[in-house]
């Protein structure tokens, strides 16, 4: 890994881009979420003539999509600059594929905030939006697949130079990364471009609803790993170095996302459980493949204990849980990543239970989803992107994270973890009593049901108010690090490997072998299904029934 403290000027430009549209994002995106929680309560009326379904659109694209996928994209622009270095050729084909996006993004925005598209983010068929929304979105996945090849033309470039050489670390978690984004995208570009634009433009009459439902699921599904594993990035490669440490293992990190890679696509029948049409041998072969991924998780969870007790133990901690004393608490760029990781215990959990078909039933559809949803992507992954922010923001603007901004990043997290417990807690019990999701009050107020559910959403109100407040110290300290933290130079922290870790063995750099895999995994789980789907599709679904044919 290079050693220089900041990226080149050009670099940070491209990198803040993308920081600038996440932040913006969040604050949008979070009053929407605030509105909801509101409104499902019963506390308040939309003025203006604006729909519940509105907001829930913008607020599950805005987060769900627009804030991770450019926060994510920038992120591993500076981590990929930072280790394998950034051609001016790069350069020009990131910042393009930043602009595709923006334009897609602006485009998608304006036809939600016009009514246009109340559609949710999983924009389900047979709900229908103006064309745009869709056009905007396969332009956002478009942009993306640009800063996909982009960052595989850079290790590619940098192994030319370094024949026989390891690639670093990150640049090998990135590239793992952007394959299961691309991979996985396919899904949802073929559905999006060959479906709902025909669709929607009135081209063709109808749609295939379940073969829509399963390619947006298979793309779905590794959304999630597509927001965990940059997270995953920073807990194995950067927190050692902050807390002193170094990575425990090389080869079980690289082991840990090339699982990730392998297991985490071939999965999006759990999310379809319930849904006729679809052989239940195919859902069971799926539910398997999904515990799969439990085990790059475990691996995960071994490797950074492993790494907090090594530190703590050369610090001259003692005891059982003496190290846990030795790790830097009082350190905002630790802190908001810890708390992340402790959150993933109960998500992981739910996840579990999602996944599994007999518990699925009790949780279907309810309110407890979303609750889950929001423990991971909006905890374990926000507060690990925050962490990342509290370095890579003055790292970039050449200035730096003050004592001051450190506490209040702290008193941020704190208030993050209050909002959240409330909220999704309550969520996840009321879900259990059948309340269901993507709901308003007024959909089911005044029904004997409702009395049940009705503290639990105004709980939801309460943790969502608390949470907004913590979106607005986030945004506050953002500006503040990008305009008025005094004038300096941060670090960008990157670990080494402990010189007691085993070698990392060459043929985990093996791209045939994996993607290789991946594909056979991909073809052996949705083939069969996916031609059976078509072949006894309704007549006229266009368009693939008229291939198959």
């Amino acid at each position: 890994m290079t050693t220089n403290t900041n990226l080149n000027k050009f670099d940070s430009k491209l990198v803040m881009a993308h920081m600038h549209v996440a932040f913006v994002s969040l604050f949008i995106g979070g009053l929407m979420g605030l509105l909801q929680t509101l409104v499902r309560a019963g506390t308040f009326t939309l003025p203006f003539g604006i729909g519940y379904y509105q907001i829930l659109t913008v607020h599950g694209v805005i987060l769900a999509l627009v804030l991770t996928t450019f926060f994510i994209i920038g992120f591993q622009f500076s981590l990929m600059s930072k280790t394998v270095g950034m051609t001016d050729k790069q350069r020009d084909s990131a910042w393009f594929g930043f602009w595709i996006m923006l334009f897609g993004t602006v485009t998608t925005a304006v036809t939600i905030l016009l009514g246009q598209a109340n559609v949710l983010y999983t924009f389900y068929a047979p709900l229908k939006a103006f064309p745009t929304f869709y056009i905007g979105l396969a332009l956002v996945v478009i942009g993306s697949w640009i800063g996909c090849f982009t960052n595989f033309r850079q290790l590619y470039v940098w192994k030319k130079k370094n024949k026989g050489e390891k690639s670093p670390l990150l640049a090998f978690m990135v590239v793992i990364n952007m394959l299961l984004w691309f991979i996985a995208t396919l899904g949802v570009a073929a559905t999006v471009i060959l479906q709902f634009i025909p669709w929607s433009l009135g081209m063709v009459d109808t749609i295939n609803v379940l073969l829509s439902r399963t390619l947006f699921w298979y793309f779905g599904h590794p959304l999630v790993y597509f927001w965990l594993l940059p997270a995953y990035m920073a807990w194995y490669a950067i927190i050692p170095k902050i807390i002193g440490g170094k990575i425990f293992s090389d080869s079980l990190a690289r082991l840990a996302f090339i699982l990730f890679l392998m297991f985490s696509i071939p999965v999006g029948f759990h999310h379809q459980l319930t849904e006729p049409g679809i052989d239940p041998l195919w859902k069971f072969i799926q539910v398997v493949l999904t515990f799969m991924v439990i085990i790059p998780s475990l691996l995960t969870a071994f490797s950074m204990f492993a790494t907090f007790e090594i530190t703590g133990r050369k610090k001259g901690y003692t005891g059982l849980f003496g190290w846990l004393k030795g790790l830097p608490w009082k350190d905002v760029r630790f802190f908001a990543p810890m708390v992340g990781m402790i959150f993933f215990i109960p998500a992981g959990t739910g996840g579990i239970i999602n996944a599994s078909n007999q518990m699925n039933q009790v949780v279907h559809n309810t309110i407890w989803v979303t609750g889950h949803f929001h423990l991971t992507v909006g905890t374990t992954v926000i507060l690990t992107f925050f962490g990342i922010s509290y370095w890579l923001i003055p790292s970039l603007t050449g200035r730096k994270l003050t004592s001051k901004i450190n506490t209040l990043g702290i008193i941020q997290t704190i208030v993050w973890t209050v909002g959240m417990t409330i909220m999704s807690g309550s969520m996840h019990i009321a879900g259990l009593l059948g309340a269901p999701r993507r709901s308003s009050y007024s959909t089911y107020g005044g029904t004997e049901q409702a009395s049940e559910w009705i503290s639990y959403q105004i709980a939801q109100a309460v943790g969502g108010s608390i949470l907004f407040i913590g979106i607005i110290l986030m945004v506050y300290i953002f500006i503040y690090m990008v305009w008025a933290a005094p004038k300096g130079v941060e670090e960008f922290p990157l670990a080494k490997v402990s010189e007691n870790a085993e070698p990392t063995p060459m043929f985990l750099e093996n791209w045939k072998l994996w993607i290789g895999i991946t594909i056979a995994l991909i073809l052996f789980a949705y083939t069969i299904p996916v031609i059976d789907i078509i072949q006894h599709s309704p007549p006229g679904s266009p368009p693939f029934d008229i291939i198959i044919k």
